[in-house]
């Protein structure tokens, strides 16, 4: 699996973790959670970005002879700028007049103001692509969410940011299972999980937008906690578990019908593998063999994440943080959510199971 880290002229890679091995083992390992400053330094993000005019030559209205040293016109190109990291002047992309830089130390800021620097626990960070023009950070919240006796979700919010203009600054909340690693991301009724902030932003605004996050990792740790430890007391049959997991995979709403109707000959060979290795995930993993994960309704919805964290294989560690973060891998948490929701009020009724 590629794994897009950025290298710096001296070979190392723009990356740290703690403790533990990460990204193909690449990067600085440290024992101890770094500061902020500590934490720029080691992943190599300790940079500055700046916006500067794009120019163009004037070489149709300007003739010289060839032994003339006479430098050829330069003719500015009006709204477009070039985003230049300061220590290599390498041109990291091309943004509007508009656009506004976000330094990663704004961005280690933003995350600080998080929780008022009290408790904030930098695990991971590092820069992706040629020039580093993508940044992520990834801090730790103080305490878990407890399920059952022994069961630990711990609580992460994690942060990227881009320096040539082909995205927004992008903060999310998820909850991991330290059992197994994976990344619960879900949505609950009245609370997103995922906060975007234009880089036209102001910094006032910014720091608005950190403080909704932790209100949104609060409200979210006390309702996860009731709902999974609810869970972890509804059984569900092994024939309700597939059936859970194939409409919770299923990728369009003619399948998902296919699904209901039990027309097994109309789904695809590729579905139905994705199902199956869900399913087998589900009843194999040493990580879904616990007391509030086998045979119960919270075990359901952790074969569906697990099967984007610990399963999938992806072609790259950037697309497979996409997917699970914000792409194909939430959507389908997302409604592996709202099923588990439903399945706890309904009980088999909920998807006509038996």
């Amino acid at each position: 699996m590629a794994h897009n880290i950025h290298f710096n002229k001296s070979g190392q890679a723009s990356f740290f973790t703690v403790q533990k091995k990460a990204w193909h083992g690449l990067g600085k390992i440290v024992e101890n959670y770094p500061t902020s400053t500590e934490a720029l330094q080691f992943a190599g993000l300790d940079y500055i970005v700046e916006k500067r005019p794009v120019f163009t030559y004037d070489t149709e209205n300007f003739k010289a002879s060839e032994d003339s040293d006479i430098k050829i016109p330069e003719i500015e190109v009006p709204g477009y700028y070039a985003t230049v990291r300061t220590d290599t002047d390498q041109v990291l992309g091309m943004v509007g007049k508009d656009y506004k830089i976000v330094q990663n130390t704004d961005a280690f800021t933003f995350f600080d103001s998080i929780v008022g620097g009290d408790g904030i626990m930098y695990e991971t960070a590092g820069a992706l692509g040629s020039a580093g023009q993508k940044v992520f950070i990834t801090a730790k919240l103080p305490d878990y969410i407890k399920v059952g006796s022994d069961d630990l979700i711990e609580k992460y919010i994690f942060l990227t940011t881009s320096h040539d203009g082909s995205g927004s600054i992008t903060a999310a909340f998820t909850p991991v299972r330290i059992v197994c690693q994976n990344t619960l991301s879900m949505a609950l009724s009245n609370c997103s999980n995922v906060v975007k902030i234009r880089h036209t932003d102001s910094a006032q605004e910014r720091l608005k937008n950190a403080h909704k996050i932790m209100g949104i990792s609060n409200t979210l740790t006390q309702q996860l906690d009731a709902i999974f430890n609810q869970w972890a007391k509804v059984r569900v049959t092994d024939k309700q578990v597939m059936r859970l997991i194939q409409e919770a995979m299923a990728p369009s709403r003619e399948v998902l019908d296919n699904v209901r109707k039990g027309a097994t000959d109309e789904l695809s060979t590729a579905f139905t593998n994705i199902c199956e290795n869900t399913f087998q995930y589900a009843m194999q993993s040493s990580t879904q063999q616990t007391e509030t994960t086998k045979g119960t309704l919270f075990g359901a919805f952790n074969a569906v994440t697990g099967f984007y964290q610990n399963v999938k294989e992806f072609k790259t560690g950037d697309d497979k943080l996409n997917s699970i973060l914000f792409g194909t891998g939430l959507q389908r948490s997302q409604t592996a959510f709202k099923l588990c929701e439903q399945f706890e009020k309904h009980g088999a009724d909920a998807f006509r199971m038996n």
